[in-house]
């Protein structure tokens, strides 16, 4: 599997999970020293992880990585989009530069990287592509218009693409979380990690809102 915007939080959660069942996991992220760190703390726990750097903003920079990534190990049977920006203003003083800077993370980068895969899974006949969601994609606020416009763009690519590809025997979804993402609390990144799961597995399918009653 290939984890996209890789760190010690969400995503780290999701490499145990995937990892922990068989998978082996390519993390993407823009820096060699933070790569190197989350992938020595899965291989401490006995997950094989290898590190890709890529920026998520740059077309060019995720097209030479996962160029490198179907070189080295094929393509992946799992793609995850964990990377996001968010540049903290209300809308009325959100400049367009920041905007369009974040939007290429936040929904621009999910797009290349989902049609870097989807020729190869379509081929295949399988696949799962999964998002990170929140719920500002649902119930924006206005100091965070920026995340608030790309949640929500991320989250209509994500229906968009299920309604095309399902029939392609390819899963997509997205986990829309509500909440803080803290270790031992009800959004720890572990425990977020099995709502992946249950998107990969099939068990659940679409959207799951992870949030707290």
């Amino acid at each position: 599997m290939a984890i996209v915007g890789a760190g010690p939080g969400v995503s780290a959660g999701i490499a145990r999970k995937f990892g922990g069942n068989g998978f082996a996991v390519v993390l993407l992220a823009r820096t060699r020293e933070s790569l190197n760190q989350e992938v020595a703390n899965l291989q401490r726990q006995e997950i094989e992880a290898h590190g890709l750097v890529a920026d998520a903003s740059v077309k060019a920079s995720l097209t030479a990585a996962f160029a490198q990534l179907e070189a080295d190990f094929g393509t992946p049977e799992v793609l995850v989009y964990n990377a996001g920006a968010n540049t903290i203003s209300n809308p009325s003083d959100l400049d367009e530069e920041d905007l369009l800077r974040d939007f290429s993370v936040n929904v621009a980068g999910a797009l290349s990287c989902s049609q870097l895969v989807i020729p190869q899974m379509v081929a295949r006949g399988s696949g799962t592509i999964l998002f990170t969601g929140g719920m500002l994609g649902v119930a924006p606020v206005a100091s965070r218009a920026s995340a608030s416009i790309g949640k929500a763009g991320l989250r209509s690519l994500a229906f968009t693409l299920s309604e095309e590809l399902a029939p392609l025997g390819i899963k997509v979804g997205t986990v829309t979380i509500g909440g803080v993402v803290k270790a031992g609390t009800y959004f720890d990144p572990d425990s977020i990690s099995e709502s992946f799961w249950e998107l990969h597995t099939g068990a659940r399918q679409g959207e799951v809102q992870y949030t707290q009653s």
